[in-house]
């Protein structure tokens, strides 16, 4: 399985290669007060990919951690409450086992010649 992980990451950076060496083009970026900015097609995709992916990121981490810490508030709660119900140990006295008869029949056993 490793093999196969290693493979797939092999090939997604072959074509993450290929697809720069391809596209390597200056693009113009219009920004504010007429300020032309020329970025590299690879690199403008790049940062628009992560301005993307950043604020997700962010957000699934603190959504995670909130939950974490409920599931923590929740459990001690309960750890709380089972001591809070949990009956008072009773004091019981080991039962004595009586033995059991056994079976004895009134006659004799036969004995065979």
């Amino acid at each position: 399985m490793q093999f196969l992980k290693t493979l797939f990451w092999c090939l997604l950076a072959f074509v993450a290669a290929m697809f720069t060496r391809n596209n390597w083009t200056t693009v113009p970026v219009n920004l504010w007060g007429g300020l032309i900015a020329e970025i590299n097609l690879p690199l403008l995709l790049l940062i628009v990919f992560l301005c993307g992916l950043l604020p997700m990121f962010a957000y699934h981490h603190a959504v995670r951690w909130r939950l974490r810490s409920r599931l923590a508030t929740s459990e001690r709660t309960i750890g709380t409450l089972r001591e809070v119900i949990a009956p008072s140990p009773m004091i019981a006295t080991p039962a004595v086992a009586e033995p059991i008869p056994l079976a004895v029949s009134a006659e004799a056993p036969e004995t065979r010649p």
